[in-house]
């Protein structure tokens, strides 16, 4: 097949669009790939579509390889199984609603373990029937806050989502595994460097779960990884280890100070190692407490909650987000300071936190026997030496602080090294949450019902043509796998004489009879602007067929390498085939 650039829908751009953040966002819309309709939703122009496609059509091979099967739901879906789950509600604004002309309630499907559940149980009913994984490759959306990087974080995107249906625990574990390795084969086939790493479960519920990451140090998302084992978890699932217990009964008292103008953590360890206490404190020391607002889905009010961690880390948000989900956080106000007038500004304690019924969770290595540096309750002061289990008693642990490099493995090997990645595909082990708001049973060989349990499984497919962008680019533009590449080969047409343009015809003819796709720049443009191009769009293979045409070889070009060798033109379609098929 032939494709000629002089006829094909295109038109590639020199420069950056103005909202362009990460390079594949500027290069997919250079290289006309793509286009913004609006704020998180884009046209696919036909280069990217044939990439899309590419893509899917690996993930379809290997789903239906392990005995999978495809269907498709619509994306405009009733309100109601989505309220027998309560996801309704727990989605709050990350969905789109909206009402039919009779007023019914809809949304647009953000995900479908309701419907899949439904369908199962409108189709089978005997353990005979069992086990089953369908699956779907379909558009989905998510009214994002901040849509961003293009197609990277979208309102609308392409997902692969399937789900397995099983009658047992074992069942299940056999079905996420099937997964598991059918997405190292996908991930593999597509030419990618990812990590499989732990994950948390967030509002799809379930037990087991995690992710594939496209390692990328543009990507939103932060891992970890041991020095010295194969622990490997994005920062949203690390368990931070709790140091042993310590007796209160040799512990100092506490005994409040009078710290003028400390506000800060890095201003209050300052004023103590120069107040003359007869040892030296550090940020490791003190007790900060954060307040933040919780607002549960449907929820009107909100609730105050307080989080006590070490003074030298911060609170990672993304960690709270996903250890209060799905509750919306949010950091408090004037106004809400002016409301709680025990509540002192820099200067916050554990003490007028409980006494006023504040929820007070802790850091886990804030343990019994530890003793700290925290706020006092009253401006300019602090308390030295608050012990927990003695002086205050939190309401529970929290895992949200930040996790650092050298941070100790929670296996015990070695110490963490942090990276950041692209989330491409995602597995979970669901269990029994969708089946029992559905009542998903097989009757089993004794005539009693066995309660299903599910699994779910999603690959984004279009942030996948991102993500490999992000992989593959250099300074010049694109460089596509051959799995995905729009075109087998790129064949440029160096000259506007009429010899070239023959050659050049002939050559895409031959090729394209070998069974290769073709991409045939046959424009009226100057050598300069079609070189440029075909960098750009990325195709890995270039042949060039310009003056040494007439002396019978052309030019093959590694887009990756960069790499140029001659090939005579009778030997040419051969050594191409034999490149492109591997």
């Amino acid at each position: 097949m032939i494709t000629r650039m002089s006829s094909l829908f295109l038109r590639t751009l020199r420069e950056d669009p103005a909202d362009a953040e990460v390079p594949s966002h500027k290069l997919l819309v250079r290289a006309g790939y793509v286009r913004r309709v609006a704020p998180g939703g884009y046209s696919w122009l036909p280069l990217g579509l044939r990439v899309l496609r590419n893509i899917e059509q690996v993930v379809r091979e290997e789903m239906d390889a392990f005995g999978a099967q495809e269907i498709q739901f619509p994306a405009l879906l009733p309100k109601e199984p989505y309220e027998a789950t309560n996801r309704w509600t727990e989605y709050g604004p990350n969905i789109f609603r909206l009402k039919d002309r009779k007023g019914a309630d809809y949304l647009l499907g953000p995900t479908h373990e309701e419907l899949f559940a439904l369908t199962v149980k409108g189709e089978y009913s005997s353990y005979k029937d069992y086990p089953v994984t369908l699956y779907q490759i379909q558009t989905k959306y998510r009214d994002e806050a901040r849509p961003r990087a293009g197609i990277l974080r979208g309102r609308e995107f392409v997902m692969k989502d399937s789900y397995s249906f099983d009658l047992t625990d074992e069942g299940l574990s056999h079905s996420y595994q099937q997964h598991r390795d059918a997405y190292i084969r996908i991930f593999d086939r597509l030419g990618m460097q990812y990590v499989i790493v732990s994950a948390t479960s967030g509002a799809m519920g379930g037990s087991a779960s995690e992710e594939f990451l496209a390692v990328a140090p543009t990507g939103e998302d932060t891992f970890v990884r041991s020095t010295e084992s194969d622990y490997a978890a994005n920062v949203e699932a690390v368990a931070t280890p709790a140091p042993p217990e310590q007796s209160i009964e040799d512990k100092p008292d506490a005994q409040v100070h009078h710290t003028p103008n400390t506000p800060t953590i890095e201003s209050l360890v300052d004023f103590l190692n120069a107040a003359g206490l007869g040892r030296t404190f550090t940020a490791a020391d003190t007790l900060k407490n954060v307040l933040v607002k919780l607002t549960q889905p449907g929820a009107k009010e909100s609730t105050l909650l307080a989080i006590g961690v070490p003074g030298d880390r911060e609170v990672d948000f993304k960690r709270l987000e996903a250890a209060v989900s799905p509750a919306e956080v949010s950091m408090l106000e004037e106004s809400d300071f002016t409301k709680n007038s025990f509540l002192v500004k820099g200067y916050i304690g554990p003490g007028a936190l409980q006494a006023n019924g504040v929820r007070y969770l802790v850091d886990p290595r804030v343990v019994r026997g530890t003793a700290w540096v925290t706020g006092a309750d009253k401006a300019d002061h602090h308390v030295v030496d608050l012990v927990q289990g003695r002086d205050f008693t939190p309401d529970g642990v929290i895992d949200v602080a930040e996790v650092r490099e050298g941070d100790p493995s929670p296996d015990g090997k070695g110490v963490l090294v942090a990276a950041r990645g692209i989330e491409i595909g995602h597995i979970f082990q669901l269990g029994r949450k969708y089946a029992d708001a559905f009542a998903l049973d097989a009757l089993g060989p004794d005539s009693k019902p066995i309660r299903v349990t599910m699994g779910s499984y999603g690959i984004g497919v279009s942030r996948l043509v991102a993500a490999i962008a992000e992989q593959s680019h250099d300074d010049r533009g694109l460089i596509w796998p051959r799995n995905v590449s729009p075109f087998d080969l790129h064949v440029v047409v160096a000259g506007k004489d009429e010899a070239l343009a023959a050659g050049g015809e002939k050559l895409a003819g031959e090729l394209s009879a070998a069974g290769l796709k073709v991409l045939l720049d046959d424009r009226k443009a100057s050598p300069g602007v079609k070189f440029a191009d075909a960098e750009l769009i990325g195709v890995p293979t270039i042949v060039v067929v310009g003056r040494g045409l007439a002396n019978g070889v052309v030019e093959v070009k590694d887009r990756r390498s960069g790499e140029r060798v001659e090939v005579a033109v009778d030997e040419v379609v051969e050594h191409l085939r034999a490149l492109v098929r591997g």
